[in-house]
């Protein structure tokens, strides 16, 4: 009792000399106590995702990093959508089927998902996470990213999971993969839901970006395919020939680039792959 006292008194002090604000409109907030320990809250928000209350997963994990309007903007992903690429239909009324362009083009991966919508609240969230240093929002996204993950696949139906890899150099400039670092607390989250995931293997480096390619920001459909062709490698086909792989990334927009990751894969051996992302762009 004292010692959670004392705590509480700490924890008031820090806000006051240095208060809390909002990643993504920087507004000042007033975070639960123990950001970091909300263990039984997060426990509840995944149970409530699985059966079916995904806004409030949002609600429980994004709470402690933003306000309560940035929270409300957030767009959990819904049915109904492409079955491949995972396309938002804007009719709820739509079945779900392949969009037209799966028909098209059909793509290298099996099926795309994602958790929530990448529009203009979500995307200072991520640009906070890659350009602004805010890495302690890998832990709620990865939150999300689990979320989807548990929503769409069992574990049993993956082998490895591997990040989108970075170029050297922009990984030194950065300091961290964000792909990475948002799948670093999913075996906290599993130990706290009591889900098996000991069957995924993370490899960080069976898929590598073998050249430099400039940011996929600003660039067309097709700007961005002709960007990113041939910017991947796999260094040792073995370690994936006949894999189920998993392909982790923060945002699918065009799917140009989790494309072009696929196609080197499935031409290097992968039994199939899959693409999760935290966001979808619509």
């Amino acid at each position: 009792m004292a010692r959670r006292l004392l705590q509480r008194m700490a924890t008031a002090v820090v806000e006051a000399v240095f208060p809390a604000k909002c990643l993504a409109c920087g507004c000042f907030i007033h975070p639960p106590d123990e950001v970091f320990k909300q263990d039984s809250s997060i426990l509840l928000c995944f149970k409530q995702c699985r059966d079916g209350e995904a806004d409030d997963v949002v609600h429980h994990l994004m709470q402690p990093y933003l306000c309560a309007d940035c929270i409300r903007k957030i767009a959990v992903v819904k049915l109904p959508f492409c079955l491949a690429c995972g396309f938002l239909y804007k009719s709820k009324e739509a079945e779900d089927r392949l969009c037209g362009d799966c028909i098209r083009s059909p793509k290298n991966f099996r099926m795309a998902r994602a958790s929530v919508v990448y529009d203009e609240a979500f995307m200072n969230l991520v640009l906070n996470l890659k350009y602004r240093g805010k890495i302690q929002l890998a832990r709620p996204l990865g939150g999300l990213l689990l979320v989807a993950f548990l929503q769409y696949w069992d574990a049993g139906d993956i082998d490895i999971v591997i990040p989108v890899p970075l170029f050297q150099k922009r990984f030194k400039q950065r300091g961290f993969n964000q792909a990475c670092v948002l799948i670093q607390n999913w075996e906290d989250f599993a130990e706290e839901l009591n889900v098996d995931l000991t069957g995924l293997h993370l490899e960080t480096q069976a898929l590598v970006r073998n050249r430099h390619t400039a940011t996929q920001t600003g660039l067309g459909r097709k700007e961005r395919m002709d960007n990113i062709k041939n910017a991947f490698r796999v260094p040792e086909s073995h370690k994936i020939a006949g894999k189920r792989i998993l392909l982790v990334d923060d945002v699918y927009t065009t799917g140009a680039t989790v494309d072009e990751c696929s196609r080197v894969l499935m031409e290097n051996g992968a039994a199939c792959v899959d693409v999760l992302t935290v966001a979808r762009a619509m």
